[in-house]
């Protein structure tokens, strides 16, 4: 399979899940300025939509949407997923309100005047000081990682970009998830 992606987008929570699960796959660099991929490819031909993340599987079929991908990775290496009855609607729960409560608020930042970017980083610190309180371990659901973590990492890169404070919890967090080996080779990857 083929993850596209772009450096330092939502897809980097794919990416990293990825690693983590210890799956084969190759990746596909994608410019969002120009939507061009790596190989030259128009990305609107392979995703209309126009955004990353895609995933192309081996028989040519494409998932879109980052919750989508990420549950669909869960369920494909389950100990990225969360154990129980209600386990997987818990992570689709996480997964929407990191999607439409935090990544949908930052587009907010993009484009904000002074006043709208005080607004918009206030209620992205309501959102970050929620989530903060629902860790059941280390992580979200409890030890060990599942690909909601890998999203809301995404999301604190992003709160560091545009110099958001969040709460000690998601600090230390993010320097746990930072140390993990598929972060660190996320990230490297990314940024060559």
């Amino acid at each position: 399979m083929k993850l596209y992606y772009s450096p330092k987008a939502c897809s980097l929570a794919d990416h990293i899940a990825l690693q983590e699960a210890g799956a084969k796959f190759e990746l596909e660099r994608v410019n969002p300025a120009t939507k061009r991929t790596a190989s030259g490819r128009d990305f609107n031909d392979i995703n209309p939509k126009g955004c990353v993340p895609v995933i192309e599987m081996d028989d040519g079929s494409l998932l879109t949407e980052n919750v989508a991908i990420l549950d669909w990775i869960a369920a494909q290496f389950p100990k990225l997923g969360v154990p129980g009855e209600m386990g997987r609607t818990r992570l689709i729960e996480a997964l929407t309100f990191i999607s439409t409560e935090l990544h949908h608020s930052f587009r907010h930042l993009l484009d904000a005047k002074s006043e709208e970017e005080a607004q918009a980083k206030a209620g992205i610190r309501i959102r970050f000081r929620w989530i903060s309180g629902t860790f059941k371990g280390h992580y979200l659901f409890d030890d060990h990682p599942s690909v909601a973590d890998f999203y809301l990492f995404v999301m604190l890169l992003w709160a560091e970009r545009f110099d958001v404070n969040v709460p000690t919890r998601l600090t230390t967090f993010k320097e746990l998830m930072r140390s993990r080996a598929a972060v660190s080779v996320a990230l490297a990857v990314e940024a060559a």
